[in-house]
């Protein structure tokens, strides 16, 4: 029977699977900072292993992911290589992009930037992992003010695709909210001619008391014709009228904003009413993000921004705070989880703070210690005053805890053999084995055993000491009815085996060989290739 075929993207190297270790997230207690309660997090590492050591805590969790990654334009930036083979990062992009989708909510939306150059493939990949039904659109960030003529003509825009997790339970997108008193012409050029009407005493009129006849005022483009004598007194009509147009609402919509008590104005003659709103109101997000309709920061306000946390030089292309406060702002409330996995200079991580967002930030280049972390210090402190600080009257506060991943639980000797890492200390050990075996490492206070648990009843203890029937049988007088304990221990005597029912022991490190690729730290986009000057001519 011939393989059913389906719609996707395909090349070389995309079917080959990566086995990530669970890593152990380790607290750097001198580089967290602020409020030692927080659940702010900036991690520095490898951005794979970090999402996959988040997996097990913060899986659909995420309300809002925004990535910026790479755009392999073959322009190498200083802090990432990004002139990458197209297999290559598509596959180093689908590694992560199923990551991230596991770790969205089900009403979560991801937004990831990219340029023309690989916004097509990115796409049809985002499709296949996301859904095709989970669309919601491609957002057009201007993101200069003057093009720059690099290509056959001057580009000024940038993409930024939009997915839902679960499109029924997304959000809208909103931008701000209506002006009060903000004028909404009913007059519509080009609808369809119909009729209508407004009740005796509605419509305020910015006229003196007159009496205006019955008549054709149309102007222009504009088609109106009253049918009705008006009296005007008081700045109201005394007598209900029609008015025969091109209009924007239906009688329907009329009669709904008259129930709302919902102004409608009238200047003059010829008449031209107006639907006053009273403002308030949450308005739709456009999808071009320009500087005309939001006032949209740019490149040029992001170097500005930038130079001042940081001098000249700092950081490429970073984004601007108004652009992601944006996105953030259309789909997330006080206290909503935002992550991105592409930190870069920290703007995600900063925006989120000023807006009462919390947050996961990761990033694998040492400018997560010397441009990320200074800049959140600033922060919390409420010394950063640029970007959107007076717009969200930011004033300081808060924290943020710093971390590192866990080395490889296991590596190889001088033998070639597998041994535990040899740094590992006992309790770097119990939360590794505890994540390698799918369990929330918890520490009980008074049974010592109790490491961790899967559930209520399920729990697992982990050890670099022999066990011995007699220590089993310790254990086991301890446990409850209904209890199950998994012990992994370095060696035990063989009649532990199958002693009870309730308890299954492993040996380390052999129950974990083949489960992962231990001993690898680097799965990054930051790839070098040797170039032959045979490649180069």
């Amino acid at each position: 029977m011939a393989k059913k075929q389906k719609l996707e993207l395909t090349w070389i190297g995309k079917d080959d699977e990566v086995k990530l270790e669970p890593r152990v997230l380790i607290e750097d207690s001198k580089l967290s900072y602020g409020d030692k309660d927080t659940e702010n997090m900036i991690i520095h590492g490898d951005n794979l292993l970090a999402l996959k050591a988040l997996e097990q805590k913060y899986a659909g969790k995420v309300k809002c992911i925004y990535i910026d990654p790479p755009y392999n334009t073959g322009n190498a930036f200083e802090h990432y290589d990004d002139g990458v083979e197209h297999s290559i990062w598509l596959s180093l992009m689908k590694q992560r992009l199923e990551l991230l989708h596991n770790l969205l909510a089900k009403d979560g939306v991801i937004f990831i930037s990219i340029d023309d150059e690989e916004m097509a493939y990115l796409k049809v990949l985002l499709d296949e992992i996301f859904g095709r039904n989970n669309f919601i659109g491609n957002l057009i960030w201007e993101k200069k003010k003057k093009p720059s003529f690099l290509s056959n003509f001057g580009g000024i825009t940038e993409n930024i695709l939009t997915y839902s997790k679960h499109k029924p339970t997304s959000p809208n997108f909103y931008y701000g909210t209506t002006t009060e008193g903000k004028k909404y012409p009913i007059n519509n050029a080009g609808n369809g001619l119909k009729v209508i009407t407004f009740p005796a005493g509605y419509v305020k009129f910015n006229m003196k008391d007159t009496m205006v006849k019955a008549q054709d005022m149309s102007e222009g483009k504009i088609i109106t014709k009253l049918l009705d004598n008006v009296e005007i007194k008081n700045k109201v009509n005394v007598n209900s009228f029609s008015l025969e147009g091109e209009w924007r609402y239906s009688q329907q919509k009329i009669d709904e904003i008259i129930s709302n008590n919902e102004e409608i104005r009238i200047s003059k003659v010829p008449f031209r009413p107006n639907h006053i709103k009273s403002g308030g109101e949450p308005k739709k997000m456009k999808n071009l993000l320009s500087i005309a309709h939001f006032n949209m920061s740019t490149y040029e306000d992001a170097t500005a921004e930038s130079i001042a946390l940081f001098g000249k030089g700092s950081f490429d292309y970073p984004k601007p705070e108004k652009l992601i406060s944006t996105l953030i702002n259309a789909v997330t409330e006080d206290n909503d989880l935002i992550l991105d996995s592409f930190l870069g200079s920290g703007t995600t991580a900063s925006v989120s703070h000023k807006m009462n967002r919390r947050y996961i930030g990761i990033e694998l280049g040492n400018h997560a210690k010397t441009l990320v972390h200074s800049r959140l210090k600033k922060v919390v402190n409420g010394d950063d005053q640029g970007g959107i600080s007076k717009e969200f009257n930011w004033q300081g506060g808060g924290g943020f805890k710093f971390y590192t991943l866990a080395p490889s639980l296991l590596k190889k000797d001088k033998f070639d053999n597998w041994i535990i890492e040899p740094t590992f200390n006992a309790e770097l050990l119990a939360s590794s084995l505890a994540k390698q075996e799918a369990f929330t490492y918890y520490p009980d206070s008074e049974l010592f055993w109790k490491q961790g648990y899967s559930t209520e009843n399920d729990f697992i203890f982990t050890t670099t000491q022999f066990v011995t029937a007699g220590l089993l049988d310790k254990i086991h007088d301890e446990m409850k009815e209904d209890e199950a304990l998994l012990i992994c221990a370095k060696s035990f005597q063989e009649t532990c085996k199958n002693r009870y029912t309730n308890i299954s022991i492993k040996k380390i490190p052999q129950v974990l060989l083949g489960k992962c690729e231990f001993g690898k730290d680097d799965y990054s986009l930051n790839i070098l290739e040797d170039i032959s000057e045979d490649d180069d001519e």
